[in-house]
């Protein structure tokens, strides 16, 4: 009789354990390797393509393959999954000599070590209007705020461009995965833009909430892409998304971090 109820009581356990088991998310946080221009602040590019950014790259992604995420979700537009799907299934020589991006570098050179079918597009684009920003923080007069903004994209470029001259490749992702970084990241937004604006012009907060929102969107995509077989997750992403995600997911007790210098330890 004790037998069968400690069987019991046993079977209760795993049953509990399996249903509050956290599913494992390693958050990668990364600047554009391809940096296409599109950010506020113009840094420089870091050569991905060297020989020894290429042999960082195969070591990362062969621990990437040892932590063994089921899905791999990166920043392509969730609306061009078919696009993406046809991107995947390109020849892999000829994209990985030809095509800087972090999406093929890192993301898609993992994912077929991991044979996996495809990548996960996840992003979904919200109004980004700095110009309004700008003009608002005219019209306010607010001298100190645009002197602010002004200081705090330079340091920006600036820190960016000594750590490219110095720095590997992987200490750059490192780096962009600290509380120190993402605490950067995050800084801006409200230090200086949620600020711009008279009184009764929401010009600042509008493109806080729309940046937020964009982030929301993509960590819903996340959640719902997420399937009750996947255990591990990896998510790649620019480092000042990474920032916001990374609150979400503290707060969301479905999941946990990885953090990526665990895994590249």
């Amino acid at each position: 009789m004790q037998k069968i109820i400690l069987l019991l009581a046993l079977i209760t356990f795993n049953i509990a354990s399996s249903q509050t088991k956290k599913k494992q998310i390693l958050l990668v946080g990364t600047f554009h390797y391809a940096n296409p221009g599109l950010d506020v602040a113009q840094i420089n590019s870091f050569n991905i393509m060297s020989e020894e950014s290429q042999k960082e790259l195969e070591t990362m992604s062969d621990k990437i393959k040892k932590f063994g995420p089921d899905k791999i979700f990166v920043e392509w537009e969730f609306k061009k999954q078919a696009d993406l799907d046809k991107f995947y299934n390109k020849n892999t020589d000829s994209l990985l000599k030809t095509n800087k991006s972090e999406i093929t570098q890192l993301a898609l050179r993992t994912a077929k070590k991991l044979n996996h079918k495809k990548l996960y597009g996840m992003n979904l684009y919200t109004p980004f209007r700095y110009d309004s920003l700008m003009i608002a923080m005219e019209k306010a007069n607010q001298k100190d705020l645009i002197k602010r903004n002004d200081e705090s994209t330079k340091n920006f470029e600036k820190q960016h461009n000594e750590k490219i001259k110095k720095s590997t490749l992987q200490e750059m992702m490192l780096y962009y995965n600290t509380k120190e970084a993402e605490n950067e990241n995050l800084q801006w937004y409200l230090e200086v833009a949620n600020r711009a604006g008279n009184p009764d012009d929401f010009s600042g907060p509008s493109l806080v909430s729309n940046w937020y929102k964009r982030n929301l969107y993509m960590y819903s995509l996340i959640q719902k892409l997420t399937e009750s077989t996947d255990t591990k997750i990896m998510v790649l992403v620019g480092a000042g998304h990474a920032s916001i995600i990374r609150e979400f997911i503290m707060h969301d007790p479905t999941f946990e971090i990885v953090e990526l210098s665990t895994v590249l330890k």
